[in-house]
């Protein structure tokens, strides 16, 4: 064990996190004792983590004077796996998102360890399942990484589809448009988009069919060439839908397709399309599957409770015996009608 002092300097408080969460993150990952004095940030541990959150420090002071501003949730978030992965620096994630992120308005970068895994499991197969729980990122991260794709070339459009299994995908049965009857069913979608790219920019490439929203009824027949596709929801398609979308693949296209299997709204839960692939081409060579749990919630820090209490209560369901309220046969219950 050894004690080392480092050197406060100027606007370095949002590297500590609300309440001190990163300090708090520091210790706990790295087995450390930080303590805050007003000339300095005293760090008591072993040498090697002394020296990892050093870098961290440095790291972060390096990155505030290039102009690199990171908000308390994205600095958290690659601060996990900052301390998760000693070969993992902050600067080195910032440079990785930096390249991803041009002509993005947010920075692309995932912010836990199954986040990294899917970035690039999509930057290194044609396809990927990304499976888990809502929050996660899977729908936004693919979205992130389709428009990375689309601003620096390596495709000339990007095709999201989503299953609109509320209305059946009978949307004749709906009234206004075409557009007005699926836009409901396709708003996560166009939120992630926004979110990246400026609206008039999003706007623009609708109207000329560079980026295309549809329910995944309307990709029956065709080939998919030079896209990046995602298929959002995918829990909610059937057997034969799953395999029509998945044999849609043309040249120089790349398909992400992401869901959660606890959330299937189809009749029967057992025919979903996604479970049936997730067995059929597990360990098939250029698709890749990427499981997330409910640590890798990335939105309010509430979700990811509000998650582990639905499971755990979930959990507890699933093992009380049926029906406790009523008597087993033979308990409290005559044998023989009364004479």
């Amino acid at each position: 064990m050894m004690k080392k002092a480092l050197d406060i300097t100027p606007n370095l408080e949002p590297l500590f996190g609300t309440r001190d969460e990163n300090l708090r993150l520091m210790e706990d990952s790295l087995n450390v004792r930080i303590d805050l004095k007003s000339d300095a940030v005293h760090v008591e541990g072993a040498p090697e983590s002394i020296s990892q959150v050093q870098q961290i420090f440095a790291d972060y002071e390096q990155l505030r004077r290039a102009g690199v501003n990171l908000h308390n949730g994205e600095l958290h978030g690659m601060l996990r796996l900052v301390v998760a992965d000693p070969a993992i620096t902050l600067r080195s994630l910032a440079e990785t998102g930096k390249q991803r992120s041009a002509g993005i308005k947010r920075m692309v970068q995932p912010r836990s360890i199954n986040q990294r895994r899917y970035v690039e499991a999509i930057e290194q197969n044609d396809m990927v399942f990304g499976i888990g729980p809502a929050g996660t990122g899977k729908t936004y991260l693919a979205v992130a990484m389709a428009a990375s794709a689309l601003l620096a070339k390596k495709i000339s459009r990007i095709i999201l589809v989503r299953p609109a299994v509320e209305a059946g995908e009978r949307l004749g049965f709906l009234p206004g448009s075409l557009q007005e009857k699926i836009d409901p069913y396709l708003r996560p979608l166009y939120d992630a988009l926004y979110d990246l790219l400026d609206q008039e920019r999003v706007d623009k490439m609708l109207e000329r069919n560079v980026i295309e929203v549809a329910p995944l009824a309307f990709m029956r027949g065709r080939t998919l060439n030079d896209a990046f596709i995602i298929m959002d929801e995918a829990q909610n398609t059937t057997s034969e839908q799953m395999k029509m979308f998945l044999t849609r693949l043309g040249n120089n296209a790349k398909a992400v397709i992401t869901g959660d299997v606890t959330q299937i709204d189809l009749p029967n839960a057992k025919k979903s399309g996604l479970i049936e692939a997730m067995n059929i081409l597990n360990g098939v060579d250029g698709i890749k599957f990427v499981e997330f749990e409910s640590g890798d919630v990335v939105r309010h820090h509430l979700v990811q409770r509000i998650i582990v209490a639905y499971d755990n209560f979930g959990k507890v369901q699933r093992e009380l015996p049926l029906n406790l309220s009523e008597p087993r046969l033979g308990e409290g219950q005559p044998t023989s009608k009364p004479q």
